[in-house]
């Protein structure tokens, strides 16, 4: 990853509204983002069409188009970074079963997307909705859950980004994970099956 300050002083310029920072940033991050994106494409089927760079266009996408771009710093923005990269995945889940249901045509330009998450739909939708209510229990698990399950950063990682001890991210980490683990044994009791 490059250096935090480095980041850091290209989103004070970011912030401070200056138009060449949006590319530079690009530079900066892109290969990082990239590895993320690539840990989350990992479980796919082989001949999958969308490809890790997709995905962090599409992610990228999200994060300068929403109004909130002052990033504090490089932790800051690679938590925007996980977190709109789990909203990217779960509306592509949500399209898929729309698809499935027959609700509709699905964008041209997301149709290769939606067929690589396709087996995984179901399962994508939960966490999402187990996620949403670990929110409002632990906003900061949240946060460490999205940086560690769809960002991939270690434990140490997430514990420099957020300014916390190792100790309290590999706390918050194995409760949240109990507590979701919970949370998806319970749905699969009721019925609901995982792809």
């Amino acid at each position: 990853m490059e250096s935090r300050g480095e980041i850091t002083r290209v989103l004070d310029r970011l912030r401070a509204g200056d138009a060449d920072a949006h590319e530079e940033l690009m530079r900066l991050v892109y290969e990082d983002l990239r590895h993320i994106a690539a840990g989350q494409m990992r479980g796919e089927r082989p001949n999958h069409t969308l490809q890790p760079t997709a995905l962090v266009h599409e992610t990228y996408l999200r994060l300068l188009g929403t109004e909130k771009t002052a990033w504090e710093n490089r932790a800051h923005f690679f938590a925007a970074a996980a977190s709109a990269m789990h909203h990217v995945l779960v509306d592509h889940a949500r399209l898929a079963r729309a698809q499935k249901r027959g609700s509709g045509t699905i964008p041209r330009e997301l149709t290769d997307t939606v067929a690589a998450i396709e087996g995984r739909v179901d399962e994508i939708l939960a966490v999402d909705e187990a996620l949403d209510r670990l929110s409002q229990i632990s906003p900061r698990q949240k946060t460490i859950v999205e940086m560690r399950f769809y960002a991939g950063f270690t434990e140490e990682e997430i514990a420099e980004m957020l300014q916390l001890s190792s100790r309290q991210v590999k706390r918050d980490w194995a409760t949240a994970k109990a507590w979701l683990h919970g949370e998806m044994r319970g749905r699969a009791s009721a019925g609901t099956e995982f792809g």
